[in-house]
């Protein structure tokens, strides 16, 4: 199984050790739409709570080799909003060490 799709499995199946091991622990992740920068145990947290929905059918990791990852996917938020996300995955010690999205806002 390739990085990402342990990462996509820990995130949808919502477990908290699989995610731990994952990550690197000097992760980080820049949301480009906010400027936001989340550590490992921000990610985590935010990964176990119900705030976000990804839709299976419409996610695929794009391309991933030793070094990057790149996944598109469309993501829908609690308060109802839904964005595509392209996401871009770096790699270190087998693990992901940072993570950055650009999304674009879906039309209800």
């Amino acid at each position: 199984m390739s990085i990402l799709e342990k990462y996509e499995k820990a995130f949808s199946t919502k477990d908290e050790a699989a995610m731990n091991d994952v990550l690197h622990d000097d992760f980080k992740f820049t949301m480009h739409s906010s400027g936001k920068q989340l550590s490992k145990s921000d990610v985590i947290g935010w990964a176990m709570s119900d705030d976000i929905s990804e839709d299976r059918d419409r996610s695929r990791i794009v391309y991933e080799n030793d070094e990057i990852g790149v996944h598109h996917s469309f993501v829908t938020f609690k308060d109802g909003n839904t964005q595509a996300v392209m996401a871009v995955y770096k790699f270190k010690d087998e693990k992901i060490i940072s993570l950055e999205t650009g999304a674009t806002n879906m039309p209800k």
